[in-house]
């Protein structure tokens, strides 16, 4: 057998070979990028909907988040262990995070399938805006009042956890920028905090894929180990570097994003 047969006929839960060895290899620079700054999804998302164009986006949604969440368990792990997660304060933001992230997938398997490829457009300006507007991003905690913190942490937790179970792709780098922006946590605890919470939404939406049957089981855990390295690694960075990596990253995402959604108004049938 060729090396081409043996890309294109062999194949797991439908998907040809070659097309599972690009997922792995975008999921784990998706991880990398996830573990340091959040936004994986602009770079998994993508990658599975090339490799799945003749299946519903739904799959694609669904087999990424098996993906990422143990890609994000990983991570996350890295981070408590360095002490980084504030627990009475992100304890309750995990709650509202499932909850958030139940009903974003809810709502998403009830949602016309195009719909869902132009969401960012509405809060791509706005994320944008938070991120460029300042020139660096605090090693230091900043001064806000103990009850303001934790409403502003548990209301984005409950919203962006929606989003996350809705669509996806950029919810790291949304938490991100509203911890440190609006909550004025440090750079390493806010990342910490989003670790916690995204994995949270993480898996109350997988859970919900999966009752629904949109989670390819063969390829998202071969994507799986892949997401499990590239989420090591990063995390490792973000954690020694701090804002000097953390900050240059998101830019990164944001730039990313502009991409996708350019390349979706110019090219709309070639993520279909």
């Amino acid at each position: 057998m060729s090396i081409y047969q043996l890309l294109t006929e062999i194949s797991f839960d439908g998907v040809a070979l070659w097309a599972v060895l690009l997922v792995c290899l975008g999921v784990f620079f998706a991880g990398f990028m996830d573990a340091i700054a959040g936004g994986g999804g602009i770079i998994s998302v993508p990658i599975y909907l090339i490799a799945f164009h003749r299946l519903p986006t739904y799959y694609t949604l669904g087999t990424n988040k098996l993906s990422s969440c143990l890609g994000t368990a990983l991570s996350t792990a890295r981070f408590i262990r360095s002490g980084l997660v504030d627990w009475p304060l992100f304890a309750p933001a995990m709650v509202f995070s499932v909850v958030g992230s139940l009903g974003g997938t809810w709502l998403q398997h009830r949602t016309p399938d195009f719909i869902l490829k132009y969401l960012l457009l509405l809060v791509l300006p706005v994320v944008a805006f938070f991120t460029l507007r300042s020139h660096g991003w605090p090693d230091e905690a900043g001064d806000i009042a103990p009850t303001v913190q934790r409403a502003i942490i548990w209301i984005s937790s409950l919203i962006i956890g929606c989003y996350d179970g809705y669509y996806g792709p950029g919810t790291g780098t949304f938490l991100m920028i509203v911890f440190i922006r609006m909550a004025k946590l440090d750079t390493r605890h806010a990342a910490g905090g989003v670790k916690i919470i995204n994995l949270c939404s993480n898996v109350s939406s997988l859970i919900a894929a999966f009752c629904s049957g949109y989670v390819l089981l063969g390829v998202g855990l071969c994507a799986s180990v892949a997401s499990m390295a590239g989420h090591y690694l990063g995390a490792g960075l973000a954690i020694k570097n701090g804002s000097k990596i953390i900050r240059p990253a998101v830019i990164t995402v944001l730039i990313l994003l502009t991409a996708k959604i350019g390349s979706e108004l110019l090219f709309p049938n070639f993520w279909s």
